[in-house]
This record gives C-alpha cells, sequence and structure tokens, in this order.
C-alpha cells in the first residue's frame, strides 16, 4: 500500500532522533558522528574522525579515551595533571550542540567547553562553558569572567579583588536538575547571540545570558571531563 505524502513525512519524522527531525529549527549541520567504528589498538588515544585529545600532553600519552559499543568513553588516567579534553572544530557563531551523555558515578561530571584559540585576551581560548552534574547543569561566561587573563592571573595570585570576585560568580548560573546515573541521557546546548540555553531529556534546564556568548566565532568544543563520562550521537548544528 502506497503512503500519502503527509503520512509518509510524518513518518520519517517519528523515525528520526528527535535531534535530526529538528534540524531544521537548529540550522546547518556541520558534524555529526555516532562513533560506530574501531580502533587499530588499544594503548592510545584513537578517537578519529577529526577529534583530538589532551593525554599526550597532560596525562603522559596514556590512553583516557576509548570507543566502545558504539559510543566514546572517556577516562581520567592516575598520572593526568589536568581533566581529559576531547576536542573537535565547530566554527559557528550562533547554533547547537546535541549528544547522549552517561555519567557513572555520583561524582561524575560532563563539561562542554566552547573556545577560540584566536581570542588573545582569555587562556587557552575559553569562551562559555556549560557543565552537567547528577544534581545541576552550570553555565558560565568564561571570556569576561575566570578565564580573561588579568583576573586568571590574579585567582592564580590569589589576589582577586572583592569586584573581580562578584564579577566571576555574576557570570556563572547553576540550574537544578536531575541526571541519573548510569542511564542515557540527551543534552541539547543552543546558542543564540548572548543566550545560551540548555535542555535536558527533551526538558529546558535554564537560559542564560552573558556578554561572551556572542563571541563572533565559536571554533572549538571541548569536552572537559575531569573524572568519567560516555558520550554517543553528536551533533554540531551552525546557524550563522
Amino acid at each position: 500500500m502506497k503512503h500519502s505524502l503527509p503520512s509518509l513525512a510524518l513518518f520519517l519524522t517519528l523515525a528520526l532522533p528527535t535531534s535530526v527531525a529538528r534540524a531544521d529549527e537548529h540550522g546547518e549541520l556541520i558534524f555529526s558522528d555516532d562513533f560506530d567504528r574501531a580502533e587499530s589498538q588499544e594503548t592510545k588515544d584513537e578517537p578519529g574522525n577529526g577529534w583530538g585529545t589532551n593525554s599526550q600532553s597532560r596525562a603522559k600519552g596514556h590512553k583516557q579515551v576509548d570507543l566502545a559499543d558504539g559510543a566514546m568513553r572517556i577516562f581520567i588516567h592516575a598520572e593526568a595533571d589536568h581533566a581529559v579534553s576531547v576536542t573537535h572544530p565547530a566554527e559557528f557563531t550562533d547554533g547547537a550542540v546535541a549528544m547522549k551523555f552517561q555519567l557513572e558515578d555520583p561524582k561524575d561530571s560532563l563539561g562542554l567547553d566552547f573556545a577560540d584559540a584566536e581570542e588573545k585576551s582569555v587562556h587557552a581560548g575559553h569562551l562559555f562553558a556549560v557543565r552537567c552534574k547528577p544534581d545541576a547543569v552550570q553555565v558560565q561566561d568564561l571570556k569576561n569572567g575566570s578565564m580573561n587573563l588579568e583576573i586568571r592571573e590574579a585567582r592564580l595570585n590569589q589576589s582577586l579583588t572583592k569586584a573581580q570576585k562578584d564579577l566571576i560568580a555574576g557570570l556563572t548560573k547553576n540550574f537544578p536538575a536531575e541526571i541519573a546515573i548510569g542511564q542515557w541521557h540527551d543534552l541539547l546546548v543552543e546558542i543564540a547571540g548572548d543566550t545560551v540555553t540548555v535542555s535536558v531529556d527533551g526538558k529546558e534546564a535554564g537560559h542564560f545570558s552573558a556578554a561572551g556568548f556572542a563571541h563572533p566565532t565559536k571554533r572549538m568544543l571541548r569536552l572537559s571531563v575531569p573524572r568519567n563520562a560516555v558520550v554517543d550521537e553528536v551533533r554540531i548544528w551552525r546557524k550563522g
């Protein structure tokens, strides 16, 4: 039996993952990864598909990223001196990032750090970050806050003024969330102008506006993992 066009369109929409079905809403899909591939060896990071890691420089080359069961598992090595950073180019002004993620322990968290290495007013190009913890989602303007070179130097020297401390606090927003341990969750981060909106499992966790979010070019996505996290079905869209 042939489907009428409306019925076929409805079927295709329902059959697609939510993030793909809403692609037009998010803009042009510029990157996707389902991690359905194998590594050639098991001693070093080999995420493939354009991903990079900091294991060589911050974990003495020890493996911290593993592709297994069609997902990317990220875990910090005992000799690492920095959170695991898994990076991918992602150039846009306005856009969205979606993925599935899983935390395996109540102390675990997953950070999405948006960066522009060409921005020299901040340390390592840090612009802003979204962090998911079991009980909260945090959104932080790093460009004008803790990663601004002047403020970072004062922070490292333990010489922050009250005004600087208040500025950092005002550029950080925490939203309550319920992220169950050991279960997959859908994460969507939308950037529009100076506003970042975060949704977990299809429900808005919160939105926050700050000047750093409107930085004209986000060039890099960094997945920041201080302990352990698992990610899958990563999608990045560009709207502008």
